[in-house]
């Protein structure tokens, strides 16, 4: 049977795996720390070295959770929590490029 486009990104249902929870529950856990690390890094102006590990993890952990997200259905992105991490994520890379404007862009993400 053939699946339309609109069918694979906005399944009816939407698509769940067993244990999907304790994956969300652990990737968040472990983007909390990472932003809990940058935090430091952005807030208290310290060297790049040491908070780069927690920016990984935060990357990471976030692009695995938007994927998670996604993967359930692409309507994620068309409600305001997918919209903020658009958001979120266009700021971050703004703070990144712009290191005077870490801490304030930092604040407004969290």
């Amino acid at each position: 049977m053939k699946h339309s486009h609109a069918q694979i990104l906005f399944p009816e249902p939407t698509r769940y795996f067993p244990g999907q929870r304790w994956v969300n529950i652990t990737l968040r856990a472990l983007h909390l720390v990472g932003v809990a690390g940058i935090g430091s890094g952005f807030l208290f102006d310290q060297a790049s070295a040491t908070w780069d590990t927690y920016w990984h993890l935060t990357l990471v952990s976030g692009i695995a959770l938007s994927i998670l997200y996604l993967w359930n259905t692409a309507a994620w992105l068309f409600e305001l929590k997918g919209l903020g991490i658009v958001v979120k994520i266009v700021l971050l890379g703004i703070a990144w490029e712009v290191p005077a404007l870490r801490a304030e862009l930092f604040i407004f993400v969290i």
